[in-house]
């Protein structure tokens, strides 16, 4: 690919936010060898989390969709803190995906494809991945989605 990363993502609408601060005593991604991995991340927009409650209760799948983008972005964030440019990666290894779920919503795997839909865009066949999609009854700070990711990196 011609275009960086960082390009690719505003050409797709999107913007590569400032990488939100931690909410508990860790840190937000760290390196070891040539793999990065971030901590859980939430929907924020800057310090205001977004798409709060359960997905299938008073949230629908389109807005758990958004909120795992937006994680996913917040992710990428952290990641470029640590390698200083997106390019930089080598391949996308992982997505781990955590649904805020109502009792017997189950479309866990179609509320993160955003997420997953999102990465092959900006990486192309780099951006491909395993993925972890789970429901769970209670999420830190009543959030919707929290996912994290690991990365290769040259």
């Amino acid at each position: 690919m011609s275009q960086t990363p960082e390009s690719r993502i505003q050409e797709l609408g999107h913007t590569l936010p400032t990488p939100p601060q931690a909410v508990g005593s860790y840190i937000p991604a760290t390196q070891f060898g040539n793999v990065i991995v971030t901590s859980g991340q939430l929907p924020f927009i800057g310090s205001e989390l977004m798409f709060k409650g359960r997905v299938g209760d008073h949230l629908h799948e389109d807005d758990g969709s958004n909120a795992a983008s937006l994680c996913l972005l917040n992710a990428l964030a952290q990641i470029k803190t640590v390698t200083g440019e997106l390019s930089n990666i080598k391949r996308i290894i992982r997505l781990e995906g955590y649904v805020h779920s109502a009792p017997g919503f189950d479309r866990q795997p179609y509320v993160l494809n955003s997420a997953s839909q999102l990465l092959t865009d900006i990486f192309g066949d780099k951006g491909k991945h395993t993925r972890v999609a789970l429901g769970i009854s209670e999420m830190p700070l009543n959030a919707a989605v929290q996912l994290a990711l690991w990365v290769e990196v040259e």
